[in-house]
C-alpha cells in the first residue's frame, strides 16, 4: 500500500480564511471546555473568534464599496473620453498662437515652467 503526504489547505483568500476561521470557531465553542483548541499557548480562540462575524462582514463591505469603485472608475473613464488628447491638442493651438509669450497659457489654467531643464549628469 502506497503512503501518501495529507495536504491541510490554509486559504489565502481572506474572505475564504474568515470562513474557516469562523467554522474552526464554531467548532470551538460547540466543545466548550473539552475543546483541543485551548491547549494553544501563543493564539487564543476566545480572544479573536468573537471578532471574527464583524471582520466578515466589514471584508463584505469593503468587497461591495471596491465593486461600486470599478463602476464608477469605469463611468468615470466613458464619461472623459479622450481628455488627455483634448488637453494636449489645446495645449499646442495656444503655445502656436502665443509663441512669443507662452505665459498666457497660465490664463487657461496650464502650469507654464520657463525655468531650464537641468543637464543630465555626467
Amino acid at each position: 500500500m502506497k503512503s501518501f503526504t495529507v495536504r491541510v489547505v490554509i486559504p489565502t483568500n481572506i474572505g475564504e480564511l474568515l470562513k474557516l476561521a469562523t467554522r474552526v470557531y464554531k467548532k470551538h465553542q460547540a466543545d466548550g471546555k473539552t475543546s483541543l483548541l485551548h491547549s494553544l499557548v501563543d493564539y487564543r480562540w476566545d480572544e479573536i473568534g468573537h471578532n471574527l462575524e464583524l471582520a466578515a462582514a466589514k471584508h463584505e463591505e469593503a468587497e461591495e464599496l471596491s465593486r461600486l469603485a470599478e463602476i464608477a472608475y469605469r463611468e468615470r473613464d466613458r464619461l472623459m473620453g479622450d481628455v488627455s488628447g483634448l488637453i494636449r491638442a489645446t495645449r499646442d493651438l495656444l503655445k502656436g498662437i502665443f509663441r512669443k509669450s507662452p505665459k498666457k497659457l497660465g490664463e487657461w489654467g496650464f502650469e507654464v515652467n520657463d525655468t531650464p531643464r537641468p543637464g543630465k549628469a555626467k
